[in-house]
């Protein structure tokens, strides 16, 4: 069988690593980034008509500000994102799940929204109107991937552009990613590349424990 390799920031690292032995998988911890906050200041909440959040991160790092935005109604990119924001003491109305432009298109027409991200982030469509605040930044680390035969597994796009980055041998490596964006983000000569077709842990999971057992 071969190991996972759980590239995401901690703490998701540990919450994933945990569940992974539970499924039986050798884990290898090899998170690519380290998350922390920034500064940031909460606008107005009634200049939006709803919070847009793409990252469980914004929620965690967002400190004492978000306790300004508690009123508004969440746009969630997907389940595992929903999850967090109902956990912060937020109401959800939307849920995604099939990216952030897909979510925005069950929005009403001109709807303002206030969008909580990272420093990197990708912009929504511009047909939107989106105002993105960065809550959080995620610093690249220096990290050796383990020789031989593995499975990755990538939580995001910029996780797969980043581990594209580090691979020496990209044919020993097979990508377990949770959407196509992510996958793509990886490029070409893996030993293979799966995604699943909605964001949900889960699968990505049950997706990753097949490709180490192949």
């Amino acid at each position: 069988m071969k190991p996972l390799l759980i590239l995401r920031p901690e703490p998701g690292n540990s919450a994933t690593a945990t569940r992974t032995r539970a499924l039986g998988l050798e884990v290898r911890q090899c998170p690519l980034f380290a998350v922390e906050p920034v500064a940031w200041a909460a606008p107005d909440p009634r200049d939006y008509d709803f919070l847009l959040v793409t990252s469980a991160n914004a929620l965690r790092l967002g400190g004492e500000e978000l306790a300004r935005l508690k009123g508004m109604a969440v746009v969630a990119v997907g389940p595992m994102t929903a999850a967090a924001a109902r956990a912060a003491g937020f109401d959800v109305a939307v849920v995604g799940s099939a990216g952030v432009d897909a979510v925005l298109a069950e929005l009403p027409a001109g709807a303002r929204l206030l969008h909580l991200a990272g420093v990197e982030h990708r912009r929504p469509d511009e047909r939107y109107r989106v105002t993105t605040l960065s809550l959080y930044r995620a610093t690249p680390l220096d990290i050796v991937l383990p020789d031989g035969p593995c499975v990755a597994l990538v939580h995001s796009p910029r996780a797969g552009a980043r581990l594209s980055e580090l691979a020496d041998d990209r044919s020993t490596i097979a990508v377990a990613a949770i959407s196509a964006a992510a996958a793509a983000a990886c490029g070409e000569g893996w030993a293979t590349v799966e995604f699943i077709a909605q964001p949900d842990e889960t699968a990505l999971l049950a997706l990753a424990a097949r490709l180490c057992q192949e």
